[in-house]
């Protein structure tokens, strides 16, 4: 079984200007794509064929770095295009009592995420996550992932260059400011903070 490139859940117009369909087009439709080509080249054959994509990275972690990259990258941006949406009208219910009780207010989150993101060295990810209860700012460098950590992730923002840089150049400031104050999907992370497990990828 080969894993397939997650369609992005809408249009590559939809995010304009905070992220244009031309980095989309590179960021979606070529790294994501070709993590997702590498992981299955390197498991075609051999017995973690047919094994989900959390199987593989808990697999690989700490045994073989050149797919645990793939498969924790894959992930993660499978992820990535879910925790975006075109327009978003903020937390309710269970995830806003949450984020009063660990941030004191939605706006002390949103400002601890961009402070998080652009302080972030080099390369990496920038997590909302839940643990026994709790919500809390994670971060992950390089290819890492929560996606086999203790942690329930709820949503992420890739702090990657190539997450910013046809849009916004080098002020990774300004794209951590448009995504976490207009396109973060609070929906999806009310979702998975309900569910109370890692998201999966899609077979």
């Amino acid at each position: 079984m080969s894993f397939e490139l997650l369609p992005l859940p809408y249009d590559s117009e939809a995010l304009a200007p905070a992220i244009s369909a031309e980095t989309l087009s590179f960021h979606h439709g070529k790294h994501h794509n070709t993590y997702i080509t590498k992981m299955n080249d390197a498991i075609a054959g051999t017995d973690l064929d047919g094994k989900s994509m959390e199987e593989v990275i808990v697999a690989a972690r700490g045994s073989n770095q050149g797919l645990f990259n793939n498969a924790a990258q894959s992930w993660n941006h499978g992820f990535y295009w879910h925790s975006l949406t075109p327009s978003t009208s903020g937390p309710s219910g269970d995830l806003a009592d949450k984020i009063d009780a660990a941030f004191g207010s939605l706006d002390e989150l949103k400002s601890q995420l961009e402070a998080r993101g652009a302080g972030h060295f080099a390369s990496g990810w920038v997590w909302l996550a839940e643990k026994d209860g709790k919500l809390s700012i994670e971060e992950t460098h390089d290819g890492d992932t929560l996606a086999d950590s203790g942690f329930n992730p709820l949503l992420v923002i890739d702090v990657w260059e190539h997450a910013y840089y046809i849009d916004h150049r080098n002020a990774r400031p300004a794209y951590l400011k448009a995504v976490v104050n207009d396109h973060l999907n609070w929906d999806f992370a009310a979702d998975n903070l309900a569910r109370g497990s890692a998201w999966t990828y899609p077979a």
